[in-house]
């Protein structure tokens, strides 16, 4: 493989699928006429699987189009579909007992569940954000920041959230500083450099470093004890080496943000090395889904499939590495990825990515959306890797 990547060639075929292959897949199709909001569960040819809508989803894929709003062209109907997406979140998925968000809800809104962790209401926040600098609207930047509150609130102030535990194995989590991280990143970039966001990447990219960050076994835990040990059970020793790649790229992210500050490429490089080193599937290739930080087995029956999102996260990750510091092994890396990715992810008859693939690659069902999967994880990577090669401006 080839030991430097052409930046200008790759970005112009990032751009093509995002417009050409990915847009066309979810829209308009996505687009709830009767309810408003989005709509996300979809098969392989684009009929619908289940009308039920994840409120991730709604602010996910709401941010995605606005993204595209601002970077590439001011389409209105990408900036209606949004509209429409922020307008059902507000009208449908705020619990009104508490003020909190729920997780999951029915085509005409109904509530359905209602999660302890506060993910909805940080992707509703960036969501508002992106909509407060795509149109000006301030009542959106006012929103945004009620929600990043409601979620830091959530997330981070002892007895704030539910615990799902007795209490009796205490521990602390990496997806809570890895959201909080990329959701500030968010937050500055659309509603300005506020100490507070710089604040809260600050102290989650420290306690990245000094509790989840195992130098001498080059492993990234997804969860330890409160003090950073290992906490050796089946739960606290799985690895999730596509997380743990995201979270490379977004500390590498910062770094570029700091003018390529080399410590924080360092650390996420770091990450992405070790990520991959554990995760990558020698035998068949792709990203396994878990693996045991001592390498026993892992209780998970689905830790040896290829889900989508790694293989889209370690596309960003090697990409951004190579950008910043050039070196051969990124654009190995990336190159790797990229020929899995697209040989086994690809749908090649109806445009997107299957989202579930078995060990060797062929895929275990044919969904290309889900509660899960929708238009958020393979286009952030596509435009993200575009605007890294320079040809989507940010």
């Amino acid at each position: 493989m080839s030991d430097s990547l052409d930046l200008k060639e790759l970005g112009e075929f990032y751009k093509d699928r995002l417009l050409n292959d990915v847009v066309p897949f979810w829209f308009p199709r996505a687009v709830d006429t009767r309810h408003g909001g989005l709509l996300h569960c979809f098969d392989a040819d684009g009929s619908i699987v289940d009308t039920d809508k994840s409120v991730w989803a709604q602010g996910r894929m709401a941010w995605m189009l606005l993204t595209m709003y601002q970077s590439i062209e001011k389409r209105p109907e990408w900036l209606a579909w949004a509209e429409s997406a922020l307008t059902f979140l507000e009208r449908y998925c705020v619990d009104p007992s508490d003020g909190r968000m729920y997780f999951h809800v029915a085509q005409d809104g109904t509530p359905i569940r209602k999660r302890r962790y506060a993910y909805s209401e940080s992707f509703a926040a960036i969501s508002f954000a992106a909509h407060a600098a795509a149109t000006g609207n301030g009542d959106s930047a006012v929103k945004a920041r009620h929600w990043f509150d409601i979620f830091t609130r959530i997330h981070f102030e002892p007895g704030a959230m539910e615990p799902k535990f007795t209490g009796n194995r205490p521990a602390t989590d990496l997806g809570s500083r890895m959201i909080t991280l990329v959701t500030a990143q968010e937050m500055r970039r659309f509603l300005g450099k506020d100490p507070l966001f710089t604040q809260w990447i600050d102290r989650c990219i420290n306690d990245l470093v000094t509790l989840f960050m195992k130098p001498d076994i080059k492993a990234v835990m997804e969860v330890v004890a409160p003090d950073g040990s290992i906490i050796d059970h089946f739960n606290e020793r799985t690895l999730n080496p596509g997380h743990t790649i995201e979270g490379g790229w977004f500390v590498l992210e910062e770094a570029r943000q700091r003018g390529n500050d080399p410590a924080l490429i360092k650390i996420g490089c770091d990450m992405i090395d070790w990520a991959f080193a554990r995760g990558w599937d020698r035998e068949q290739g792709g990203l396994l889904y878990y693996c045991d930080v001592y390498n026993k087995p892992v209780q998970e029956y689905w830790h040896n499939m290829k889900f989508w999102w790694p293989h889209d996260e370690a596309l960003i990750g090697s990409m951004l590495a190579y950008v910043l510091t050039g070196e051969s092994r990124y654009a190995t890396m990336h190159n790797m990825v990229h020929e899995w990715s697209f040989n086994h992810f690809q749908d090649k008859e109806n445009g997107e990515w299957f989202g579930y693939l078995n060990r060797d690659g062929s895929p275990s069902n044919t969904l290309k959306g889900s509660l899960w999967k929708s238009f958020f994880h393979h286009p952030r990577a596509l435009w993200t890797c575009a605007k890294y090669c320079g040809v989507i401006n940010d």
